[in-house]
């Protein structure tokens, strides 16, 4: 059988490794936490239309392509942590813009300018994802433990699917949505402290590299997987475009938690193909309850299952790209995987504000449609393909 067991070493968990496990999950969190707050905001206070806040939303996910192609030129010519740090600063300063808009009750903005701040959020966001993920934390772990690296940093960022959008919930409640501004820029400046704190070895740079590289950026003969994956995931986004309650993220993290124990016990050694399957038909699954249930039960349940599908099947894509990758490719199948999941959801959400103006009747059942079609390719045509075309 095809089947993926990643091992647990324990020296892999050393103080490096941590802190930027943890920056990942910080920088991951400012921005989840805006994409429950930012579209009241934008509708209520400055008078944006479902349709204009949909883009706003949506243009964070054509951000993130736009400086991948410099990925590789900006890591050989400047220190790598130097580009992720001040990718994040960057990502405070965009944050703390808005947050002097609201502060100072400025209403009224032009569109475009916020659409704007959405794009270059999504830009120096991605940079710093594909530098952390696909750099900084292979360099800092031995060859032999380096997928197992990716795979336990990649949950980090997973949680923060949770526990960014509980965050930002809590904290509007409670402080308002200045407060969730607030609250994403000290979660830069904490990726950035703790990112300060790691060591890195000097490397010298290559010499000759392109300022145009689709190294550490995008694996092209990885697109059938990059489209399944971006498929999967703007069905979740269209979800998070659905109003909904604290409670629903938080038994989203208990359906993580059961996805992490099902990978140790449940599919140690079970067939390839279950994983993804699974998964899928867990998110299906709770999609129709909430479509067709309305029992107080559904409102644990069906969150726990999406969690838990999400985390089965983004763990087995992660290692899908992985497999797939050739000689020096790791940093570029994890930047891959990253735009494939992150703009995935950002469209979902901009799709379900701009077309579905976040109704769940609406909402709902084209997302379910999604994971069925979703569903359907992989088990037609993905899984083949991988299965004929990975290098590892």
């Amino acid at each position: 059988m095809n089947t993926q067991n990643t091992p647990v070493h324990i020296t892999l968990w050393h103080k490096g490794f941590w802190l930027l496990s943890f920056a990942n999950l910080f920088v991951t969190m400012s921005v989840y936490a805006l994409v429950p707050t930012m579209p009241s905001w934008l509708m209520q206070y400055e008078h944006f239309s479902s349709f204009y806040t949909g883009v706003s939303m949506g243009a964070f996910a054509f951000g993130l392509y736009f400086f991948g192609c410099f990925c590789s030129f900006l890591v050989q010519h400047y220190r790598r942590n130097k580009v992720c740090v001040f990718s994040i600063l960057l990502m405070a300063v965009l944050i703390s813009v808005i947050f002097y808009l609201h502060d100072n009750h400025i209403t009224m903005v032009d569109v475009w300018a916020i659409i704007f701040q959405r794009f270059l959020l999504g830009a120096v966001f991605g940079l710093a994802k594909m530098v952390l993920s696909s750099t900084l934390i292979v360099d800092t772990s031995e060859s032999f433990q380096r997928t197992e690296a990716n795979h336990s940093t990649s949950w980090f960022a997973r949680f923060a699917f949770s526990l960014g959008p509980l965050m930002g919930i809590l904290t509007n409640y409670y402080f308002g949505f200045g407060g969730v501004l607030v609250s994403s820029v000290a979660f830069c400046l904490l990726a950035v402290i703790f990112i300060c704190m790691v060591d890195f070895p000097f490397r010298a740079p290559e010499d000759n590299v392109s300022v145009f590289s689709l190294d550490r950026f995008f694996l092209t003969h990885g697109f059938p997987l990059f489209v399944n994956i971006l498929m999967i995931s703007t069905a979740v986004g269209l979800i998070m475009s659905v109003e909904l309650e604290y409670t629903f993220y938080g038994m989203v993290m208990v359906g993580f938690f059961l996805a992490l124990m099902s990978e140790r016990f449940v599919f140690v050694n079970a067939e390839l193909k279950s994983e993804v399957v699974t998964g899928l038909i867990l998110i299906g699954a709770a999609l129709l309850l909430m479509i067709t249930r309305h029992a107080l039960i559904v409102n644990y349940a069906a969150p726990t299952m999406i969690g838990m599908g999400m985390g089965i099947v983004g763990a087995r894509f992660l290692l899908f790209f992985i497999k797939l990758s050739r000689h020096c490719q790791r940093g570029t199948s994890q930047s891959t995987y990253i735009l494939g999941w992150e703009s995935g959801i950002a469209l979902g959400v901009g799709i379900g504000y701009s077309l579905f103006n976040g109704m769940s009747d609406s909402v709902l059942p084209v997302s379910l449609a999604l994971t069925i079609v979703s569903l359907m390719v992989y088990i037609l045509f993905t899984h083949r393909w991988f299965l004929n075309n990975k290098n590892r």
